[in-house]
């Protein structure tokens, strides 16, 4: 085990120096987490503005449902994640699992109810304050809809962040699915717990430093959007 201030010493040394396999490790955990935030947004920004604006029997129910998906515990995703993709499931053929692919699937599913669900609520309260006006203008659904998304673009990218922060701090899932493989699976997560679990400090605590970081610059941008959006709102 290392001393403390020596292993803050090695983290510290590993960030300014631009470690090799910090470098990688954060790469390949940006990556995987933008594209599964990716995929998440391109599915759930639709189906949460479609849940927003349409009226029909069972909407309650998904929206009950979404809500309750956004506390998904990560290693039941990643276990049943692994059950499709291994050699016995469904989807053995393709071959994805331990591959980063495995990892954007995992994350994009913990991470779409909580896109569904956010983007629901925003459009929702949006669409109550137009729906008069789009009636009236005889718009289509599709383009009110649309109209509706760009208009509460800044929010909703507030929401993608959400869960881009949600996805980046993934590490059951992730680990079930991906393996923790050097050089090909190994994320800043799983990195942390294993490098912890071997006594090695210096490089968990440089990327725990980067979570932080990562962590804090989705915040700010996060409050930025916000502010944008209110100057616009009373602009």
């Amino acid at each position: 085990m290392q001393d403390f201030g020596a292993a803050f010493g090695l983290a510290f040394h590993l960030l300014a120096g631009m470690d090799a396999e910090l470098v990688e490790i954060v790469g390949l955990s940006l990556r995987v987490t933008f594209a599964a935030v990716f995929v998440s947004c391109a599915i759930g920004l639709p189906l949460g503005a479609l849940l927003a604006v349409s009226r029909f029997p069972g909407r309650q129910v998904l929206v009950v449902l979404f809500n309750t998906l956004m506390g998904l515990p990560p290693v039941v995703v990643g276990l049943l994640v692994y059950m499709m993709l291994s050699n016995a499931g469904p989807l053995g053929v393709l071959r994805l699992l331990y591959t980063p692919s495995a990892m954007i699937i995992a994350q994009a599913i913990l991470v779409t109810p909580i896109i569904i669900a956010l983007s629901r609520q925003v459009i929702e309260d949006l669409n109550n304050e137009y729906s008069e006006q789009f009636r009236s203008l005889v718009v289509p659904f599709p383009r009110a809809i649309a109209a509706l998304l760009w208009d509460a673009r800044f929010t909703l990218v507030t929401v993608a962040l959400a869960g881009f922060g949600r996805a980046v701090a993934e590490v059951g899932a992730v680990i079930i699915v991906g393996g923790n493989i050097n050089h090909v699976t190994r994320v800043m997560t799983t990195a942390i717990a294993l490098e912890t679990s071997k006594g090695d400090l210096a490089l968990a605590l440089a990327l725990g430093l980067v979570l932080l970081i990562i962590a804090l610059g989705v915040n700010i941008a996060a409050q930025l959007l916000k502010s944008t959006a209110r100057r616009r709102a009373y602009a």
